[in-house]
């Protein structure tokens, strides 16, 4: 899968399914739920236990059918572990230079973080596939809209506060596609093994960004 691919799934896709804390013996179950519901884009977070693991598990049992990603990368050393591990996405909270090169280097899609336009557009200029404006929760979708006035050419993933009440708003305002992390995969629900919740979930949010892309075009 080389970074086009990736990046084209992603932008289909609208969403990315964040694996925070999630237990890694329920990775799998986990990331067939989100599929069930149309979601086939999970980063799994190197703050998680047993991140790297569960990277090898989920590329291992889902191939190509899944577009399995690494999150909180603050290192260009950590890019090169997760994407051993079979990261195809490289997502971070932080615009760390050195990261957005070795994914570039290594044709793998950069997602770094950045908050105010001047962070944004350094980000792109590095080599971004993606920019994550994170945490967008405090300041919501006008925000994103006032950024991509003058930034209207570079593709935004707000992340940091997004949930059911506010996705389509962000879409309207402009994301190609949005990080959803407990919002979306709660850890509680994946502990307990509901993930029929999980997949209701994400098909309320799929159904989301359908309709606001609808809205839009």
């Amino acid at each position: 899968m080389d970074r086009e691919e990736v990046n084209s799934r992603v932008r289909a896709a609208g969403l990315i399914a964040i694996l925070r804390h999630t237990e890694a013996k329920r990775a799998i179950e986990t990331a067939e739920a989100l599929r069930s519901a149309g979601v086939d884009v999970v980063e799994v977070t190197l703050n998680t236990a047993g991140a790297l693991d569960m990277l090898r598990a989920l590329t291992g049992h889902f191939g190509s059918q899944l577009v399995v990603g690494a999150g909180t990368v603050l290192s260009a050393a950590t890019a090169g572990e997760a994407v051993e591990a079979g990261a195809r996405l490289i997502v971070a909270p932080n615009l760390d230079e050195s990261v957005v090169r070795f994914a570039v280097e290594t044709e793998v899609t950069a997602i770094p973080g950045a908050f105010t336009p001047t962070e944004i557009l350094r980000a792109w200029r590095a080599g971004a596939s993606f920019v994550k404006v994170f945490p967008v929760g405090s300041v919501g979708p006008r925000y994103l809209r006032d950024v991509l006035a003058p930034l209207n050419d570079i593709p935004l993933v707000p992340t940091g506060g997004v949930n059911l009440d506010n996705a389509a708003d962000f879409i309207r305002a402009g994301a190609v596609a949005l990080g959803l992390g407990s919002a979306l995969v709660e850890p509680r629900l994946v502990s307990a093994g509901d993930f029929a919740k999980i997949a209701e979930t994400a098909r309320a949010f799929v159904s989301a960004i359908k309709t606001a892309r609808g809205a839009t075009t």
